[in-house]
């Protein structure tokens, strides 16, 4: 019913549409409020209720600046990737070209890079300096690196970088 009335009072009385509006976000922060919704300025108010989805995350992506690689997709195929920490079921294929590729790909075109002396540490718990989801291809491809009795930084050594365009 209140609605209603702010739509009558509105289609009756343009210049009521400013303070009209203004009640409504009011309104609606003082009903936040109760439900301990803190509500700095009502253009959040505004924003929040034109929104149709909301995305949220759980797995710390965001609140704690980590990724992983849990599944690498090639070759119209979804395999695990194992960079998750306790699962030991990676699906990497070393002798197709196309993992191949994507595994110098990931190594080379990537600028995060492990902090020093951390060795004694599981590559999973090494800290990365570069953003999450670079530190993330990173780890998992030196775990493969590791299979292969190489490292991620001696790859990048034998195979220079000549020339980098950026986005």
């Amino acid at each position: 019913a209140v609605v209603f009335l702010i739509g009558i009072i509105v289609a009756n009385v343009p210049e009521g549409l400013l303070a009209t509006v203004t009640v409504c976000l009011t309104l609606t922060a003082k009903r936040m409020a109760k439900k301990n919704c803190l509500v700095k300025n009502l253009e959040a108010v505004e924003t929040l209720g034109s929104t149709s989805t909301i995305c949220s995350d759980k797995t710390g992506t965001l609140t704690q600046n980590r990724m992983t690689v849990a599944h690498v997709w090639y070759d119209l195929k979804i395999l695990k990737g194992d960079t998750v920490p306790g699962k030991t079921d990676r699906e990497f294929d070393l002798n197709e070209p196309t993992c191949n590729a994507l595994l110098r790909i990931a190594t080379l075109c990537n600028r995060a890079v492990f902090l020093s002396e951390q060795n004694d540490k599981h590559i999973l718990n090494r800290d990365c300096q570069g953003d999450a989801s670079e530190s993330a291809l990173l780890k998992a491809v030196e775990i493969v690196w590791a299979d292969q009795n190489t490292t991620t930084a001696a790859v990048r050594d034998k195979l220079k970088k000549m020339i980098e365009i950026p986005f």
